[in-house]
């Protein structure tokens, strides 16, 4: 019996302005709900479109611990669809990635379908005759998940009701487009293969942890910082190699920190950097710069590239670095068990320096086997170990907290705000029904 489910008032009693209960993080009760809730209201982040180019291809992923698949249609679309046979609810495909042709077929019993989920085929069809199949909801076929592409990252929301994707993500769509324009053709491609990395820690923590601006100058003292010392007595004007040139700004300092800003918007997405970043002292490459400023103008192009925004949070699933190219994708297993998916994505017409840069960033930061991950997802397990102790059932959210602060606004960098605000989403999309 999950003791949240029909009880609104003890949910929302565990979000505060500004303080939230320990079990938003440990209690498995909300884990379960989280998913019946939270993540099938919300629009979460599915796949790229350039990663089914052909009519037949497929990825598959899960959606608040639903299977589902992304599958490009015979006319070019794309459809997000349940990934279970109507028969008897076999897994239709077990790849995460692949080619299926004209049909899906269940490894089960054989039925088949129709790329948009109707279905084509039943063996033995006959044997069903006079029975109730026909009025039965497995006749439906797969069950279609609405689904949306905005400049080809693609969405789906399990729940039928609910705002559109623009009216959920809002003004905060534009780190997309920024993302996209740095393209001189406008387009971009996922470009290499994936790293997952799981985390033994709740979801909300890396969520959180993307604007915490906070915490660098400690948890990354022994990567950041010891990168910094080593390039110290280099001369000012010395070429920085690349690893120096991503690694050492995390070790900026508060003061760096604070004044890059933070701007949170409704449904709990976020983006910090608004001024600068960690990605704003980057070598200039001006043959690039030239075919920017052709493309779109000079002053246009200035706006693209000069606009280098730190991490952007689309509530709850997916996180973009649009200066840098790369994504992280939020696929929760339990309520201690996450995986993040990093991906890298290739700017159609511009050097392949751009792809480089984002795939040493992507292995530097964001992988398995990077310096600086690691000393998140230690933070990240202790949190998860400090919090099941006793004492102090609370977690401060309290830095920077203004009584009745707006969820669509600018302020310094170290602020707590963009935690406050996912959590004023998480608990209006918990809501009982």
């Amino acid at each position: 019996m999950n003791r949240y489910r029909d009880d609104p008032a003890a949910l929302r009693a565990l979000v505060r302005e500004d303080a939230v209960h320990r079990d938003v993080y440990l209690d498995p009760d909300i884990f379960r709900l989280e998913m019946e809730r939270l993540w099938a209201r919300a629009w979460i982040y599915v796949g790229h479109a350039s990663q089914v180019p052909e009519p037949g291809d497929f990825i598959t992923c899960d959606i608040a611990a639903e299977p589902v698949l992304m599958l490009r249609q015979p006319d070019g679309t794309i459809r997000v669809l349940r990934n279970r046979c109507a028969h008897k609810g076999a897994k239709l495909l077990s790849d995460r990635s692949g080619h299926v042709g004209r049909f899906l077929r269940c490894p089960y019993h054989n039925w088949s379908y129709r790329p948009d989920g109707q279905i084509a085929a039943i063996p033995r069809r006959e044997g069903y005759d006079g029975t109730g199949l026909a009025a039965c909801e497995a006749m439906r076929g797969l069950g279609v998940v609405r689904s949306e592409d905005y400049r080809g990252f693609v969405f789906a929301r399990l729940a039928g009701d609910g705002p559109d994707l623009a009216s959920y993500f809002g003004n905060s769509l534009s780190s997309i487009d920024y993302m996209v324009d740095r393209s001189p053709t406008g387009e971009m491609e996922v470009a290499g293969g994936v790293l997952r990395y799981l985390h033994d820690s709740n979801w909300k923590q890396f969520v959180e942890n993307l604007n915490d601006t906070m915490h660098p100058m400690a948890a990354h003292d022994s990567s950041a910082g010891t990168a910094k010392e080593l390039w110290a007595d280099q001369p000012a004007d010395a070429p920085k190699p690349m690893a120096i040139e991503q690694l050492v700004p995390f070790a900026g300092g508060y003061e760096f920190f604070d004044k890059m800003g933070v701007r949170v918007f409704p449904n709990g997405h976020s983006y910090s950097g608004v001024h600068f970043s960690i990605h704003s002292a980057y070598a200039a490459v001006p043959e690039y710069e030239a075919a920017m400023q052709a493309a779109y103008g000079p002053e246009r192009a200035q706006d693209i590239l000069g606009t280098v925004r730190h991490n952007t949070v689309y509530y709850p699933s997916l996180t973009i670095k649009g200066a840098i190219q790369t994504i992280r994708v939020v696929r929760p297993i339990a309520v201690d068990r996450t995986v993040i998916e990093s991906w890298s994505f290739r700017l159609k017409g511009a050097p392949d320096l751009f792809y480089q840069r984002n795939v040493t960033y992507t292995r530097l930061i964001n992988s398995p086997m990077s310096v600086v991950g690691h000393d998140d997802q230690q933070c990240y397990r202790l949190i998860q170990e400090g919090l099941a102790a006793g004492g102090n059932e609370w977690v401060s959210l309290h830095r920077d907290h203004h009584p009745g602060e707006a969820d669509d606004l600018t302020v310094n960098g170290t602020s707590e705000i963009s935690m406050r605000n996912q959590f004023r989403a998480w608990a209006n999309l918990m809501g009982a029904p």
